[in-house]
């Protein structure tokens, strides 16, 4: 007797998860590995210093390695060069931020930040998620992309209490807690519905 199970090829399903998916003008989009890292620690670095993103310890970035796209750059000899990051996190069961999203300063204009965001908005759907917040000072970019300004708080009182137990930034920010308030600097909540 023969079972779906045993016939179904999942190194070849984890193998195609994770390919490079060919972008226009030579670049690829595919998930993030372990040896992706420390790349994504240096991109994301600068935009950290000028306190446009948040930084993350690196312990962080593994932990959430499974949330990130790249946008890579195939390099004759074999190398790759990191042209942008996102990663879809997931807040409750109809919403998700999109985090951590930076695109290298030489592949700005190229398509590499509306590609990221189209991949993390197409995974929100497969997941079941029915809104996508950020936290931008890009509100042309994510308003190009049909985000919103987030007018008070888009979740029900009893959701707001069960968020109100994360210990993640990206919540709090998202519910627009006077904790963060230092860390945001100004940064306009955004949220796509779906």
């Amino acid at each position: 007797m023969s079972s779906v199970a045993e016939d179904f090829d999942h190194d070849r399903i984890a193998r195609d998860h994770h390919d490079n998916h060919g972008l226009p003008g030579g670049l690829y989009l595919r998930r993030a590995r372990t040896g992706d890292v420390k790349g994504i620690e240096a991109l994301v670095a600068p935009l950290a210093e000028d306190r446009i993103l948040l930084a993350k310890d690196t312990v962080t970035y593994f932990e959430t390695l499974q949330e990130f796209w790249l946008v890579v750059d195939p390099q004759p000899d074999g190398t790759e060069i990191l042209a942008g990051c996102g990663a879809l996190h997931i807040i409750w069961s109809d919403l998700a931020e999109a985090r951590t999203v930076a695109t290298s300063p030489d592949y700005r204009g190229r398509g590499v930040g509306k590609a990221l965001i189209r991949q993390l908005i197409a995974d929100a759907r497969q997941l079941g998620v029915d809104r996508i917040f950020c936290l931008t000072f890009e509100t042309g970019f994510f308003g190009s992309l049909g985000f919103e300004p987030i007018k008070g708080i888009p979740v029900s009182p009893e959701v707001y209490v069960e968020l109100l137990h994360s210990t993640d930034e990206g919540v709090a920010e998202f519910l627009d807690l006077a904790r963060v308030k230092p860390n945001t600097l100004g940064n306009s909540r955004m949220i796509k519905f779906l």
